[in-house]
């Protein structure tokens, strides 16, 4: 029997209704987000705010994304992924509009704690709706489609958001691309309430509601994934926010909001390039490899970004931000591979609720460091970097490919 085309392409890359319009939605409120997102700490600089306030946002996001994480999780499990979506969009349109109607620095802080939920509180619903729709053997293509399609708004938001400010100034430029993200959003919310059916999944009546109960569930070999990530994050968001002040603010010759736009799509792009290629032989071969490459581009940037000083040396620079998405989905995958069944969500929530607790120190310190010196906080950076790869590479688990999970399922 002849396989029709699309049907081939659509199950090499996994994609199902419910998938497609998920990576609708992705797409979407990216856009939005990262019109404006990514500008935020040169907006609250023209507010009146300092490099508190730009450590304060930076520490917030990963904050909030620990706390709304499980709760994502557990809203996923309770009531499927359909409505969690729903309640999720309503929510960072809310902070939207905030920005919007507000212009203050306080109320942008303020804010934050409602259109930052959106890609925390969601990821655990989105990997729920991977791990219930695709089999193993397809789920680092099914993450890797997914990442691969947030890092398109990815590169063209910064890019919009940065010819906005070219136009309108810093301030009314990041108050006009929030607009563009609050109507992203609601065409987002109306496209995923007509595309996902989430029917399949197994909504839980009661789900587990206790991250203690759930932690006793998590193996050792996730407990030491878990370490080696939290140690890259460090290295990952000590200078997250502080990249951009830095390119635009700091260096000798300064680069234009539009530039700084053109670096995140370099970084984007070069994502792009290799999250196809590399799911499809981590979805074959073993996965611990990807993930320990991954980690030592993260802890390479800071110290490749310390060395540029101009618009084209920074350009080699994200592209080595861009090369630390290599492994990202193999990580994701070993998440859900290593979590209880039926408990994916929630899990994949307690993971990031712990990870993402514990990094948000980095992100409020980062600012302390910055004040220090930008060398400081890129030196300290890229030793927390190292040593989450040393962790991995001596207590990380391997795991045969879902290729041959799936052979061995098909043999019993």
């Amino acid at each position: 029997m002849t396989m029709k085309p699309g049907k081939g392409f659509a199950d090499f890359f996994g994609l199902k209704k419910s998938i497609v319009g998920m990576l609708s939605m992705v797409i979407l409120v990216g856009l939005g987000e990262r019109m404006a997102e990514r500008f935020l700490p040169i907006y609250l600089l023209t507010l009146g705010g300092g490099a508190l306030s730009i450590g304060m946002l930076n520490g917030l996001d990963n904050l909030l994304s620990a706390l709304y994480s499980f709760p994502g999780g557990y809203i996923a499990d309770r009531f499927g992924t359909k409505r969690a979506l729903l309640f999720f969009n309503i929510l960072a349109m809310t902070g939207f509009a905030v920005v919007i109607f507000v212009p203050r620095w306080e109320a942008v802080i303020g804010a934050s704690f409602l259109f930052l939920s959106w890609t925390a509180i969601s990821l655990p619903a989105t990997m729920k709706l991977i791990a219930s729709a695709l089999p193993k053997n397809k789920r680092t293509m099914g993450v890797s489609v997914h990442s691969l399609v947030r890092r398109i708004p990815m590169a063209l938001g910064p890019i919009v958001g940065g010819a906005m400010i070219g136009l309108f100034g810093e301030s009314l430029g990041v108050r006009i691309a929030f607009g563009g993200a609050f109507f992203f959003a609601l065409l987002a919310l109306l496209l995923q309430q007509r595309l996902i059916d989430d029917a399949h999944q197994d909504v839980v009546e009661r789900p587990e509601g206790n991250p203690l109960k759930i932690f006793r569930k998590m193996s050792p070999e996730l407990k030491n994934l878990l370490v080696s990530d939290i140690l890259v994050r460090f290295c990952e968001q000590i200078p997250y926010a502080f990249a951009v002040v830095w390119a635009m603010k700091t260096i000798a010759s300064p680069v234009t909001a539009f530039q700084f736009g053109l670096l995140t799509a370099v970084e984007m792009v070069v994502a792009l390039l290799i999250y196809i290629p590399v799911a499809w032989l981590a979805d074959r071969g073993r996965k611990k490899i990807f993930v320990t490459i991954t980690f030592c581009f993260f802890t390479a940037f800071p110290l490749v970004l310390l060395a540029s000083r101009s618009f084209e040396a920074l350009l080699i620079a994200f592209a080595v931000r861009g090369l630390k998405e290599f492994g990202e989905p193999t990580r994701k995958s070993l998440i859900l591979d290593l979590s209880p069944q039926g408990e994916s969500a929630a899990m994949f929530g307690l993971y990031y609720l712990l990870r993402d607790t514990v990094v948000s120190v980095a992100a409020f310190g980062g600012a302390f460091l910055w004040m220090a010196g930008p060398a400081v906080n890129f030196l300290t950076a890229s030793a927390f970097g190292a040593a989450g790869t040393i962790w991995f590479i001596v207590y990380g688990k391997d795991l045969p490919s879902g290729e041959a999970v799936a052979k061995g399922d098909d043999a019993r």
